[in-house]
């Protein structure tokens, strides 16, 4: 009879520290968050969720802005006239809206190892509140809102700009959410009057994001910055009448990564015995010896991250561990391989099966979630193959022993 004595080890990297930010005082700033941990209730769904606070719009309209995917921040900005906007004026001479609407890419670093992934970010919509400086009526000569703008009231669509269903008003001001198809140009409200005082006191904007697939990121803290300029022809151009109370406007991202990487043996799977096919009986009855000495050790795994496999050995032989004889020293090599369950590949997207495990580590540096695999089984193999099985039975009735020690883990 044969014993092995086995140790099992999962190691998973450390979540980083939440991230601090500071900001100029000539910028407006924006924290975006989001995190991903692993759902062992909807494994096949891999994504990052938004932790950002909704402010602005969302906060009031929750079902519009999931239906299209958005997500709102009522940001610092403001704009004011530089003078009155006349009327039927030229396009950049009032109120023109142009914003980023295209995707724009940001590099986001992972704050200990220096690993590098992209987030893309557009602005989707724009709302807010606009003041006229008078009321409606008496720029319009006893008219109201819809007399002021050439295509009615401010809330109506400014084409490509489109109008959704939130709108209040008062005497002299209207509130107003526009979604901006993606890449789209300018949106033009053009005064039929003139207005003595425009000013946008607060803008609502709200901002889809494309973030990287989070099962292949290490775990921990990854951080990056976009900025936008604002201004006559920047970034966030609202014409040559409108000024900004700032000349920039950043979105710092973190994104935290929760991996899980988890390995689960059944009572008494780290003591391993190995046997032939169908036990010792048909060697003891019939002196037939054994094609090998084996053992398959089933476990459960749950894990969300790429991460390695090694071995480390009590004892020695070539790139594998060995069994020692402790009669006569006598030492035999052992084989030991691993198969995953579906959803943990190689880095060719091949499935694992009997992989062997090498001391060297080749061949089990790096295996790929596809998705979160959550308490799946997979198999450690143990084997002493006939060659070895032949001496050690010529030795008679003694044992040989070993400890191995398995690890998973997720520090690349």
């Amino acid at each position: 009879m044969t014993r092995l004595h086995t140790t099992f080890i999962t190691r998973l990297g450390a979540v980083g520290a939440a991230l601090l930010f500071s900001s100029a005082s000539w910028a407006a700033v924006q924290n975006i968050t989001a995190v991903f941990v692993p759902d062992p209730a909807n494994p096949m769904v891999n994504k990052f969720t938004n932790t950002t606070p909704i402010t602005g719009h969302c906060g009031t309209q929750p079902a519009f802005c999931a239906g299209w995917g958005l997500f709102s921040l009522l940001t610092t900005l403001t704009f004011s006239a530089n003078g009155p906007i006349v009327a039927n004026n030229e396009m950049r001479q009032g109120a023109m809206f142009k914003v980023p609407s295209q995707w724009r890419q940001v590099q986001v670093t992972h704050i200990r190892t220096g690993e590098q992934e992209t987030v893309e970010m557009r602005i989707a919509a724009l709302g807010g509140w606009h003041e006229l400086g008078a009321s409606a009526s008496q720029i319009s000569g006893g008219g109201n809102h819809n007399n002021v703008w050439v295509g009615g009231w401010w809330a109506r669509d400014a084409l490509p700009c489109i109008r959704t269903n939130d709108q209040s008003a008062t005497g002299t001001g209207f509130s107003y959410f526009w979604r901006i198809p993606e890449g789209d140009g300018t949106c033009v409200k053009q005064a039929r009057y003139q207005v003595p005082n425009l000013r946008y006191t607060s803008i609502h904007l709200a901002y889809e994001l494309r973030t990287p697939n989070p099962l292949g990121m290490s775990s921990g803290e990854y951080q990056g910055s976009l900025t936008y300029t604002v201004g006559p022809r920047m970034d966030f151009d609202m014409g040559d009448v409108m000024m900004p109370n700032d000349s920039a406007l950043t979105f710092n991202f973190s994104l935290s990564v929760e991996h899980t990487l988890k390995v689960e043996l059944p009572p008494g799977g780290t003591r391993i015995e190995l046997l032939p096919q169908g036990g010792w009986q048909a060697w003891l009855n019939q002196g037939r010896k054994p094609a090998r000495l084996f053992r398959d050790q089933t476990f459960n795994i749950s894990a969300s991250s790429r991460f390695k496999m090694q071995m480390l050995c009590e004892r020695v032989s070539g790139d594998t561990c060995a069994l020692k004889n402790n009669t006569d020293n006598h030492e035999v090599p052992l084989d030991v391989s691993v198969s995953l369950p579906h959803g943990l590949n190689r880095p060719d997207g091949a499935a694992v099966d009997r992989q062997p495990l090498l001391l060297s580590g080749v061949g089990t540096e790096v295996f790929q979630p596809g998705f979160y695999v959550n308490r799946r089984p997979g198999t450690l193999h143990f084997e002493v193959k006939k060659e070895h099985a032949d001496q050690m039975i010529s030795r008679g009735g003694t044992t040989y022993s070993g400890q191995v020690t398995v690890i998973w883990d997720s520090e690349l």
